[in-house]
């Protein structure tokens, strides 16, 4: 038989849906799960986004649509990305895709080249990596442990740029949730104005789950000459709860969106124009959907850090977006829980499954081997029963 290409050895499956596969399967025999694992916004749309799919339909041509995507929902995005301050963006600079996850694999096939060095600060979003070494780019990554509250310095990103051809950057956070403020993208974006050569990802599909006031912040609003070189990258999944529809926008140079449509034109051709339809409902129609699981979400982050902080030892720095927590479990390691070692985060998850069925994701899987994940999206009354699974699995520990 013939091989597979090299770089399907490369290829790893998702850390994260292996753990959401696993917690499935136990409660398809039986098991009372819990799962914290898989970052899902669990909400659906508001009915206008329904009621405009239903319209589309009886409208339906059947013909191929846009490369780039129709005018209609090219002109959503940019109103949408005015409202976030990003003004002077016109259609030759968007494009959509199938999902922000096809966006980034496709710009990291239009920006790089084998041995490329790419930058990105750990934690990470495990799609990170994986691109990265599907399409055989060098990784920099720059540790920002839980003593840093999970964010990128200054200094550390000054050191790192040299060499470099892409630094990719996720406010606010997945995993971690943190947020960064507006003096602190300020003083990163001080930092890339000083390598002219770097393009900027910047992964904000978060950018409407931002709590406590803090806002949400970019480079091109600190520094307007980072435009020609920053690209943003957007989503309806996280926001519209929406993940199944898989829409995905990318914002930047002309150049960068025109390689986008390359792509799409030899990928995919169009994004389903039901689905379009469905998008431009999302962003143009009434937001009350999103606003209120926003504060629903405050909420719940409330409830999880105040069962987090009850536990002795564990560490978590208070994230203020997303929908996730990552606590450092490290003081946990090398203990025991009724007779099984807890070595690491892997252990961890898999002991805290086992004997409490609540699902974690290990902080490995994002590049933190001395964390987990928590998702809290679940519904609400599962919220304080999960919590207090967890409180009792670390008390058990010897």
């Amino acid at each position: 038989m013939p091989s597979l290409a090299a770089r399907m050895s490369r290829a790893k499956p998702s850390a994260i849906m292996a753990v959401a596969e696993k917690a499935k399967r136990l409660k398809a025999e039986g098991r009372d799960i819990i799962s914290f694992s898989i970052g899902v916004p669990n909400f659906l749309p508001g009915d206008h986004v329904y009621q405009a799919v239903r319209d589309a339909l009886t409208k339906d041509s059947g013909q191929y649509g846009s490369n780039r995507g129709p005018d209609a929902l090219l002109d959503a995005f940019i109103k949408h990305l005015e409202e976030n301050g990003l003004t002077g963006y016109g259609r030759k600079n968007v494009a959509t895709g199938i999902g922000a996850k096809h966006m980034l694999y496709n710009l990291a096939e239009a920006l790089l080249d084998p041995a490329d060095v790419i930058v990105f600060p750990t934690p990470y979003w495990t799609t990170y990596m994986d691109i990265a070494e599907i399409l055989d780019a060098k990784v920099r990554l720059l540790p920002c442990p839980a003593t840093q509250n999970y964010k990128l310095l200054p200094a550390q990103l000054d050191a790192a740029l040299p060499g470099a051809k892409l630094f990719l950057f996720n406010n606010p956070s997945n995993p971690t949730g943190m947020v960064y403020t507006k003096d602190e993208i300020a003083a990163l974006a001080d930092v890339l104005v000083r390598h002219p050569d770097v393009w900027i990802v910047c992964d904000d599909i978060y950018n409407r789950m931002v709590f406590d006031g803090i806002g949400y912040h970019n480079f091109v609003n600190a520094r307007p000459e980072l435009r020609d070189r920053v690209i943003h990258v957007d989503s309806l999944s996280k926001t519209y709860g929406m993940p199944g529809w898989r829409v995905g926008f990318v914002a930047g140079p002309e150049v960068v969106a025109q390689a986008m449509v390359t792509l799409n034109s030899n990928h995919i051709t169009n994004v389903p124009e039901v689905v379009n339809a469905a998008a431009v409902a999302a962003l143009s129609g009434p937001q009350d959907v999103p606003v209120a699981k926003n504060a629903e979400f405050s909420a719940k982050r409330d409830i999880v850090l105040d069962a987090l902080a009850a536990i002795p030892g564990l560490v978590c720095p208070r994230p203020q977006g997303a929908f996730y927590v990552f606590p450092d479990v490290a003081f946990a390691f090398g203990k025991s829980h009724n007779g099984t070692l807890i070595a690491n985060d892997v252990d961890l998850c898999n002991a805290l499954l086992e004997a409490k069925g609540v699902a974690c994701v290990p902080g490995s899987a994002f590049g933190e081997p001395r964390a987990l994940r928590i998702s809290y999206t679940c519904p609400t009354p599962q919220l304080v029963p999960g919590m207090q699974r967890i409180q009792e699995f670390f008390a058990e520990l010897r």
